[in-house]
């Protein structure tokens, strides 16, 4: 298998130089070693997009350490000042990709192939596309128990980032509502998502799932503390101690299948089920959703106004 996708990568860059998206994650690291054993370090770039607050500090020391330790080049590109309009309309990872991250990769390609770590994890992998608009998915027929078992075999462990154990960290993702001002809503999120990751990490837990949503009308930011399997009761009194240090916080709440989490949606979203179902499973706080027709024309997605 590791010598198909060498060939392939080959194949597909030829004598070109190759741009590896890079996020630190397994999928992404294993593609930047393979196209190193494939074209050589020399024709292998590692392009990180540094996404300001809404980062995971332990990402940057762990894509510079990577790049370090394998001898790669690590370019840097600034997506701090564009990711923010992505969340100005309301949530949307899809956005994000299409008008930020994306554009940002081919304006520093200039042309070349940028690979990206997606397989049958995630939606392009399922595709079947491998190759779309200078995007190359070399791992797009993998399954992650299949990237697992080959970072095995070559004897590479990577450290897991944020907040779960399948994805990378973006703490932008669990702002719950439209980022209209950053110094408030962002602040909100960028900070208590941190003090999360560092508090299980100094008590030595190991999670399926941890974040900080961040709910509540816009005035008012509601942090929703989501944590698989539960922390204790000791635990839950110590990490609110700490959020509670967190100044644009007015409320910390543990959420449970008792809950009821209230959702206005853009009548697009509201209209149809299949979208509202994908929603509850990408916001993930458990309980019971109830919707509302928002009646904001400049929400385009949605945005958790409440939880009981």
């Amino acid at each position: 298998m590791i010598d198909a996708l060498i060939n392939d990568i080959r194949e597909v860059v030829n004598n070109g130089e190759l741009v590896v998206a890079f996020s630190g994650g397994e999928d992404s690291s294993l593609v930047a070693l393979l196209a190193k054993m494939a074209l050589g370090k020399n024709r292998v770039i590692l392009s990180h997009i540094d996404w300001g607050m809404y980062e995971y500090r332990k990402i940057r020391e762990i894509v510079k350490n990577f790049a370090k330790k394998y001898d790669m080049n690590l370019h840097i590109i600034d997506g701090k000042s564009k990711q923010k309009s992505a969340w100005k309309y309301g949530p949307s990872c899809n956005s994000c990709t299409k008008f930020v991250k994306l554009p940002l990769l081919k304006e520093f390609a200039k042309g070349k192939i940028i690979a990206t770590g997606s397989n049958q994890y995630d939606t392009w992998g399922r595709t079947g596309i491998k190759i779309k608009d200078n995007f190359y998915a070399p791992l797009g027929r993998l399954s992650k128990d299949e990237i697992r078992a080959i970072l095995i075999h070559l004897g590479v462990e990577i450290e897991r980032i944020g907040e779960s154990e399948e994805r990378e960290g973006c703490k932008l993702k669990h702002l719950l509502k439209m980022l209209i001002v950053e110094d408030f809503h962002g602040k909100a999120v960028s900070e208590s998502n941190e003090i999360l990751m560092d508090f299980l990490e100094e008590k030595k837990l190991k999670v399926k799932k941890a974040a900080v949503k961040i709910i509540g009308p816009l005035s008012k930011n509601i942090a929703v503390v989501v944590v698989d399997p539960p922390l204790k009761e000791n635990l839950k009194s110590e990490l609110l101690e700490r959020l509670k240090g967190v100044e644009s916080l007015s409320e910390v709440i543990f959420p449970s299948e008792k809950s009821t989490v209230v959702v206005v949606a853009s009548s697009p979203i509201f209209k149809n089920k299949e979208s509202r179902e994908n929603i509850e499973r990408y916001i993930s706080i458990p309980g019971t959703y109830h919707w509302i027709l928002s009646k904001n024309t400049k929400l385009r997605t949605f945005q958790v106004v409440e939880i009981s």
